[in-house]
């Protein structure tokens, strides 16, 4: 995998740019280095990338900036990588769409593994969804993408129209964590506004179609504070 796969990284501080480049390359990844915000979205516009590092306090162009626009154009892995430790940078930060945080300083150990995993995942359910119409997960769910049925123990199960949306939004990014904004505004297509609880009673609803127990969730986990994550097991 590592042969083949192509590292956008996004730092301004040179050292820290050169000991990360110096890492991956040594682990036989393909890096390009931008040094500010604008030049990393010109280079992710040019170049074909399985994974993008993105840090928050760039020139030009901020790091929020780039992850908004980065995710409007591809679902391809994009990690954060940060001396800004509050909750509400990274909230924000996943909020955008980044599939990850980490933050400085980090092991180059960790980021590799992390890097990893996410690469492993995304390729994974692409191949996945490229041959199969079909999925299956432990504890009697499968989903059925091209005809947009949802059986759970072999029964079919009637979803309406906005839980099909969240559910397939949701097993198509596994692991990865919408906010209730990000969920809104991708299945309804209108921005989000304070005291929505529009996507909590969809949820709700869908959760209890699956028999999902908050408590012990075998699909749809709650990341306190953050937002909701699929889980499922593929079989």
């Amino acid at each position: 995998m590592k042969q083949s796969a192509a590292v956008l990284l996004v730092e301004d501080d040179r050292e820290i740019a050169r000991i990360v480049c110096d890492h991956l390359r040594k682990e036989e990844y393909h890096v390009t280095w931008s040094s500010t915000g604008k030049e990393g979205w010109e280079d992710f516009k040019l170049g074909q990338y399985d994974l993008v590092l993105v840090d928050l306090m760039l020139p030009e162009v901020d790091g929020f900036t780039l992850c908004r626009s980065i995710r409007k154009e591809s679902e391809v892995p994009m990690l954060i990588i940060s001396a800004r430790i509050e909750d509400e940078s990274k909230i924000r930060g996943l909020d955008l769409g980044a599939d990850d945080y980490v933050t400085k300083p980090f092991s180059l150990e960790e980021l590799s593994a992390r890097i990893g995993s996410h690469l492993r995942r995304y390729r994974r359910y692409q191949n996945q969804q490229d041959t199969e119409k079909a999925v299956s997960y432990a504890h009697g769910l499968s989903i059925d993408f091209s005809s947009k049925s949802v059986y759970l123990n072999k029964e079919l199960l009637l979803l309406t129209a906005k839980e099909w949306e969240l559910l397939c939004l949701l097993a198509k990014n596994p692991f990865e964590i919408f906010s209730k904004s990000a969920l809104y505004e991708h299945v309804w297509q209108q921005e989000d506004v304070n005291g929505n609880n529009t996507v909590t009673v969809h949820i709700k609803s869908l959760r209890a179609k699956l028999k999902d127990d908050t408590r012990s969730s075998s699909f749809i986990q709650t990341v306190w504070g953050v937002g909701y994550r699929f889980i499922g097991e593929v079989l």
